[in-house]
């Protein structure tokens, strides 16, 4: 495990739980570096300032906000200081809700919450109680120098905290250009039904993999033993859109697609296993 980002406790009435906040997700991105095409050295990154070019060392620079184009107040230490947001190691749980009232689209970054020195007892009460429950407890929490909206939950017997998005922060989707009211066939319903119904499976998270890096890989893989020399790519043939005319047609073959892939595992998996053979 990583260590904590921070130590604090989490609150909601009277009650108050040690805990520190550990992240529950990882990224494993592949790391490039830029690099001068004649001998592939490395360019590294310089702060410059842009009035004259200048390179800035890290002690001569200071936060700023632009309030209009072109002007900056500066702010220093002291002044976030100065924004005195009570208890900012505290998770601090204002409501509790529904599960279900709440759109997944506003949570977007999960934490493990662990209980620290004398909060184990209180801990697994507010852990048990959501769980039977079924809320969610909706609060504030300060982390570096930014106040997150955030919900804890039960998760396979630990507590999460997922940061949430503030309502104001999602974009509204009346900018988009959505499709009204669109009459569609009782046949194309029936049958985009049927698809889904042949294509639905129990949630495992384990059967989705990151296939772009892993085809990445291939390719760093080979150029590495071709010795860096370029490699000739494959034609790929991209995908058209479905156009309305054909879109019967095109759930048909989908259906039948999708058919007989299933029969394809099932016997995959009745087939009995060959015995192997002794040796002599």
């Amino acid at each position: 495990m990583a260590r904590a980002i921070w130590k604090g406790s989490i609150s909601f009435g009277l009650v108050n739980i040690p805990i520190a906040l550990y992240p529950a997700t990882r990224r494993e991105e592949l790391k490039f570096r830029l690099l001068r095409k004649s001998d592939l050295s490395p360019v590294n990154y310089k702060r410059v300032a842009e009035k004259d070019g200048k390179e800035v060392p890290w002690d001569h620079i200071v936060k700023g906000y632009e309030y209009e184009k072109g002007k900056y107040v500066v702010l220093k230490d002291e002044d976030f200081e100065r924004v005195d947001l009570e208890a900012t190691q505290t998770v601090d749980i204002q409501d509790f809700v529904d599960v279900d009232e709440i759109d997944p689209m506003f949570f977007y970054k999960p934490y493990y919450l662990e209980p620290q020195k004398g909060g184990d007892k209180a801990y697994a009460l507010l852990r048990d109680a959501l769980k039977d429950s079924k809320k969610v407890g909706i609060a504030k929490v300060v982390i570096k120098t930014r106040q997150y909206l955030a919900g804890v939950k039960p998760e396979d017997g630990a507590l999460v905290l997922e940061l949430m998005h503030f309502a104001d922060e999602l974009a509204d989707t009346g900018k988009l250009h959505l499709p009204k009211k669109v009459e569609v066939g009782k046949r194309e319903m029936n049958m985009a039904k049927s698809l889904i119904g042949s294509m639905s499976a129990k949630w495992n998270p384990e059967k989705y993999r990151d296939d772009y890096r892993e085809a990445l890989m291939e390719v760093i893989e080979e150029k590495v033993e071709a010795g860096g020399k370029e490699i000739e790519a494959k034609p790929k043939k991209r995908p058209k859109p479905t156009k309305v005319i054909d879109l019967v047609s095109i759930l048909q073959k989908s259906l039948k697609q999708t058919s007989a892939k299933t029969k394809s595992t099932a016997k995959s998996r009745a087939k009995p296993k060959q015995p192997a053979k002794k040796a002599a």
